[in-house]
């Protein structure tokens, strides 16, 4: 009974989402019917379309791993963004430096260099918070400004194309790039990469002893601490490897995707992957899965406005709501779910 009152309740909140999405799309003045079909034409009714979902989805999976995996050890990091950002930045630098190399050897270096350059930059709110306990939201938040100006000065000054006008850096070399999985689209290898660090995450946090220490420090660090266990040492331990899984969406984005160092290389990616995160339940497939509906619902609510005129500010007020219903959930249907279920 449990289990269907649990099913029954995630209905009744996907019933309450469709109906709100269905509101604000004819308050906008469009045929929420059309816009639906549009937006499954455009999320799932092509290789293309679903091919540009995976694409959307590998650094919102990347992102949103690291985020979880700070989380389980008790480190907020809101900072994913200016990490993705150094990420690319590293990746590219790297492609730049040494153009000669073969590909079997430069793709998987620009990789490790945006890994390294996410994970040192996430490493800094780390040793401030593990050193002198101060917050990590409020440190990583603010990197995150420094980061994407950081950015901004590198591709007018060291990095930037002197043929370009624009702000951005030369074309990478070929041997950087990532290989493309289906012909006629753009769907790379790091989507196999986000794959292999779910499962990487997975392994570290549910089966090794240093999961295990740092979900002990994220659950209760002064209990840790009384049985040996180094909460500052682990705090940046889960800094340092959140930050390098986004720090490696930047570099994949590069190396993917633009194959050149853009301002704005991340279109909020940092920040969608908490959402991410949550809806996953910081769990590496829960992430993995709700990076691919956030995905669905961008790629579609872009061709909802192509096809039937609805702004695609309608999908960020959608992606809120789901947000607000899943965290609402056993609150809100308490009696479904009952008292035991809706302690999860």
């Amino acid at each position: 009974m449990r289990a269907l009152g649990l099913a029954l309740s995630y209905a009744a909140s996907g019933l309450v989402l469709l109906a709100a999405a269905a509101g604000a799309i004819a308050a906008a003045g469009c045929d929420p019917a059309a816009a639906a079909a549009g937006f499954a034409r455009g999320a799932f009714g092509s290789v293309y379309g679903l091919s540009e979902v995976v694409v959307r989805a590998t650094p919102l999976a990347l992102a949103g791993l690291g985020v979880a995996l700070g989380f389980r050890a008790g480190f907020f990091n809101i900072g994913s963004e200016g990490q993705i950002y150094l990420g690319a930045a590293g990746a590219t630098a790297t492609a730049l430096l040494f153009p000669g190399l073969p590909p079997w050897a430069l793709a998987p270096l620009c990789l490790l260099a945006g890994a390294a350059a996410g994970g040192a930059w996430a490493a800094v709110p780390g040793l401030l918070k593990a050193r002198f306990g101060l917050s990590e939201a409020i440190n990583t938040i603010m990197f995150n400004y420094i980061a994407i100006n950081l950015v901004g000065i590198l591709v007018r000054t060291l990095l930037k194309d002197p043929a370009n006008p624009l702000p951005m850096s030369p074309r990478l070399p070929e041997a950087s790039f990532l290989p493309v999985i289906v012909p006629g689209t753009r769907l790379h290898a790091g989507f196999l990469l986000a794959l292999a660090s779910a499962a990487f995450v997975a392994v570290l946090i549910g089966w090794t002893k240093a999961g295990f220490r740092m979900r002990a420090v994220g659950l209760a660090p002064r209990a840790a601490a009384a049985c040996g266990i180094s909460v500052a040492g682990n705090v940046l331990l889960a800094s340092t490897l959140s930050g390098a899984l986004a720090g490696l969406a930047g570099a994949s984005e590069i190396a993917g995707v633009h194959h050149r160092l853009l301002e704005g290389i991340s279109p909020g990616f940092g920040y969608l992957a908490i959402i991410v995160a949550l809806l996953g339940r910081n769990r590496p497939a829960g992430v993995v899965a709700s990076a691919l509906g956030i995905a669905a619902l961008q790629v579609g609510s872009t061709a909802m406005q192509r096809s039937a005129g609805v702004p695609t500010s309608i999908a960020w007020i959608i992606m809120g709501l789901l947000v607000a219903l899943i965290l609402a959930r056993p609150t809100l249907f308490r009696s479904l779910i009952g008292a035991e279920g809706g302690k999860r």
